[in-house]
């Protein structure tokens, strides 16, 4: 009776959460964290709460293409994670190498055209996790319509490092000019292929840090973050919603303050002298309400008018 109860719950609340939802982000990126402590609460082995958390990694695929969500970015195992006892490693490469391939060559990737990458050092991975990357990889290569980046052997600190290294070494060899590094300099020498600015980050399990996870793509965004108390493999479509919720919160709330501050400028130093200004104000001058709306409105009309 408990079960039917908490399901009608959960299947109303979902409900009501997609209608609060009116956009959704472009990039979700997601820390898997707590499949170990799942698996500890069960009374289980780390390789069995790896293999739970796999499936809800299955799941997220199709409650991102649900609300519009276009590329997703699972941080699956860090450069860290090596410090593991190997024990719990080897259980875990093997399931990578499964899962990878099973994502390969599922019906839904290909129907639906999911583009496969993995983004890290894949060097540093035993043969068999390479092999299925590069099997992944070659099944979905040229699809487009959405983009699943799997972290492995990832650190964002080193994929950083690694970047500059790279720029060093090129201008030291005469090959580039220091005046000529700019942010497609450094984005070409990040980790794959490109990866869209992330706008939300997810982490289950209840700590509340991102962990060194893609901080170009997300720090100079400056990505919304969600933390939850759920272990990875509990993670459900409700608690999915919320963090969608919170993207868009925080987006309304970006977009308003924009406008008040350009607006705050326009009005003190005049419209004509702040173009651009004024532009932020035309673009977000609907997250205003009330006589800001008015003001805004005011402001943009009188530019119109001296153009």
């Amino acid at each position: 009776m408990r079960a039917w109860v908490r399901e009608r719950w959960q299947s109303a609340y979902e409900q009501l959460l997609k209608r609060e939802i009116s956009g959704s982000p472009t990039h979700v990126a997601v820390i898997q964290d707590g499949n170990r402590r799942y698996a500890r609460q069960r009374g289980d082995d780390a390789p069995d709460g790896h293999k739970a958390g796999a499936k809800t990694s299955e799941q997220i695929l199709q409650w991102c293409r649900d609300v519009g969500v276009e590329e997703l970015t699972l941080y699956t195992f860090s450069t860290e994670n090596f410090e593991r006892p190997q024990e719990e490693l080897d259980p875990l490469f093997d399931l990578m190498a499964e899962k990878l391939r099973d994502f390969a060559d599922h019906e839904q990737i290909h129907e639906h055209e999911v583009a496969i990458r993995v983004i890290g050092d894949a060097e540093m991975l035993p043969e068999r996790v390479r092999s299925a990357v590069r099997h992944a990889e070659e099944q979905t290569r040229g699809y487009d319509e959405f983009v699943l980046n799997i972290a492995l052997a990832y650190g964002g600190r080193n994929e950083l490092l690694t970047a500059a290294q790279q720029i060093a070494r090129a201008v030291d060899e005469g090959e580039l000019a220091p005046g000529d590094v700019d942010i497609e300099t450094i984005e070409d020498r990040l980790y794959g292929q490109a990866v869209r600015d992330v706008d939300l980050i997810i982490r289950t399990g209840g700590a509340e840090r991102t962990s060194n996870f893609l901080p170009w793509h997300a720090n100079g965004n400056e990505a919304a973050v969600f933390f939850c108390a759920p272990y990875w493999p509990e993670f459900s479509k409700v608690d999915f919603l919320r963090a969608i919720r919170t993207y868009e919160n925080r987006e309304q709330s970006w977009r308003r303050t924009r406008a008040r501050r350009a607006l705050a400028l326009v009005k003190a130093f005049g419209t004509t002298e702040l173009a651009e200004a004024t532009s932020v104000v035309r673009k977000f001058r609907d997250s205003l309400s009330g006589s800001e709306h008015d003001e805004a409105s005011r402001v943009t009309e009188e530019s119109t008018t001296a153009d």
